[in-house]
């Protein structure tokens, strides 16, 4: 007699009764490749749905996920790094970092490196960033009662759209040679303001505004601790 190795109870078919784990795992092939590919692109689960629903619908879309159903689009976190990931590959290919996040410094110090490193990896760095948005949200709409992780899953949905936004601009500009890449960033802002405000309530103005508010004094607040952080490395080391 079998024994599943997920919960050891006795199996005697394909299946395991008690906890339904397969008793044979298939081998890993060009075959189990091509479908795990096809299970993140397709359009009733995978990453296009989820692009969908968040460029019609996106304040419905996430509170369906947080409430609901969370089956339907890709996971939030999965879904920032594929998205940061796409980004962060096409901005290499085709240059566009100096045409959207331009820090330059004629001195070396732990500041200039911070800010290089978000230059660089600005896809990552916008996950940090996310955190500081969220705090500034729960400020400004703590009478919603949505907690830290929360609206953490909403800033991570709006982000990653962010990244696909950023990443389409940086085709067209380098394919066209236009410099576009503060158009996006616009773009990005407008999306992000909209799209939490949905989520919020769609029909207030105010909801927008704030919106607008809190994303603009998150990034403000990374900004200014990045330079803090800088400040602080540099006069530990010349002390």
């Amino acid at each position: 007699m079998k024994t599943c190795k997920s919960c050891n109870s006795e199996i005697t078919g394909n299946f395991c009764s008690n906890c339904g784990r397969k008793t044979v795992v298939k081998r890993i092939d060009g075959t189990y490749i091509l479908h795990e590919i096809g299970s993140v692109l397709n359009f009733e689960k995978g990453i296009l749905f989820t692009i969908k629903e968040l460029t019609i619908n996106p304040g419905k879309s996430i509170k369906t996920f947080i409430a609901e159903d969370r089956n339907r689009l890709v996971k939030p976190i999965i879904f920032l790094i594929i998205t940061s990931l796409i980004y962060t590959i096409l901005s290499q290919f085709f240059k566009i970092e100096d045409g959207y996040v331009n820090f330059e410094s004629t001195t070396e110090s732990a500041t200039t490196a911070i800010f290089n490193w978000v230059q660089n990896n600005y896809g990552y760095a916008n996950i940090i960033m996310g955190i500081f948005i969220v705090l500034w949200l729960k400020v400004f709409f703590r009478k919603y009662h949505y907690n830290f992780f929360e609206l953490l899953i909403l800033l991570c949905f709006v982000m990653g759209m962010g990244m696909l936004i950023y990443a389409l601009f940086g085709i067209l500009e380098g394919i066209t040679s236009i410099k576009l890449m503060q158009i996006s960033g616009i773009i990005g802002i407008i999306y992000c303001t909209w799209s939490i405000g949905q989520f919020f309530d769609k029909r207030k103005k105010m909801s927008y505004l704030k919106a607008f508010i809190a994303y603009f004094l998150g990034m403000f607040t990374f900004s200014i601790l990045a330079v803090a952080l800088g400040l602080f490395i540099d006069f530990i080391v010349v002390k």
